[in-house]
């Protein structure tokens, strides 16, 4: 709660402070003098409120789809040794980490891949494939829980959502001004809104969106450096280091469904430009990143 609330607060300082500046440029008394008459108060909220409505929607909903979306089943009472060794591993790791015991279920996929999601840290859930589990050693499969009980722990699920909001936020308000702009100025419009305005803001939602889902995909990938390293000092680096290696053998089909890829700990393969959009960093990066971490 703490994080959303002071998330909240920074976007609406941040943009108070765009407000703010659009008017020290006069930027508003020249679109005013073309008859646009900008309320920018109105667009902050609508802006706000439409940016952050779908990402705190989507974060409340966020175990309800991965249960859908992957087939989960939730561990309740184990039937087996290893339902049992998972339920144990993860409780331990959880405290170690200091926070209450997420909910742990296994999902029917070939390829191995585990994914944590929930809207608070002590409310998650951390599920793992029937491929990750075929596939790897127990040493490796404690290290990917690890790695995801970091996740849970660094609020990574519940930051990354709201960072989208925040960009959200911006792609809304600014491409409503640039479209007044250009309808007015360019376009000449005298009264309303004319096709320039909704050319305009679709284009620039479309390249602003665009950029604002390069900062998103960049810390998403910090954020995979950083379980890492959570899931190293829970479950040990060479650990870590193995399962690291294990996933890279299994090649980039090690995916999950689009609206659950960037909370997996593998994602896709992808090279030049593309690598920008990437929810994940190379494996290889990262297990240099592990590698220097130990020797430094």
């Amino acid at each position: 709660m703490k994080r959303i609330l002071l998330f909240l607060a920074t976007n609406i300082a941040v943009l108070l402070l765009l407000s703010i500046v659009l008017r020290l440029l006069g930027v508003d008394s020249i679109l005013d003098e073309q008859g646009v008459g900008i309320d920018y108060n109105s667009l902050l909220i609508l802006s706000a409120v439409i940016g952050f409505g779908g990402s705190l929607i989507s974060l409340a909903m966020s175990k309800w789809i991965a249960k859908r979306s992957t087939g989960a089943r939730v561990i309740g009472q184990p039937s087996n040794e290893v339902e049992s060794w998972l339920l144990g591993r993860v409780g331990q790791h959880a405290q170690r980490a200091g926070i209450q015991m997420p909910e742990v279920a296994i999902y029917d996929a070939p390829e191995p891949n585990a994914f944590a999601t929930g809207a608070r840290r002590n409310a998650a859930l951390v599920a793992v494939s029937t491929g990750l589990l075929r596939s790897m050693r127990r040493e490796e499969v404690d290290a990917v829980l690890g790695h995801e009980i970091s996740h849970v722990a660094n609020g990574d699920m519940v930051t990354l959502t709201l960072l989208q909001g925040v960009v959200n936020t911006f792609v809304v308000f600014l491409s409503r001004v640039i479209g007044f702009a250009v309808d007015r100025v360019v376009f000449k419009t005298d009264r309303g809104y004319g096709p320039g305005y909704f050319i305009t803001v679709l284009l620039s939602q479309i390249l602003l969106g665009i950029l604002a889902s390069m900062i998103v995909m960049a810390f998403s990938r910090h954020r995979e450096f950083r379980a890492d390293a959570g899931g190293a000092e829970l479950a040990g680096r060479a650990n870590m280091i193995a399962a690291l290696e294990r996933l890279g053998q299994a090649g980039p089909g090690a995916e999950l469904p689009d609206q659950m890829r960037g909370f997996g700990i593998s994602g896709g393969v992808k090279g030049g430009f593309a690598r920008l959009f990437m929810s994940h960093p190379p494996l290889s990066e990262r297990i240099e990143a592990l590698r220097q971490a130990a020797s430094g």
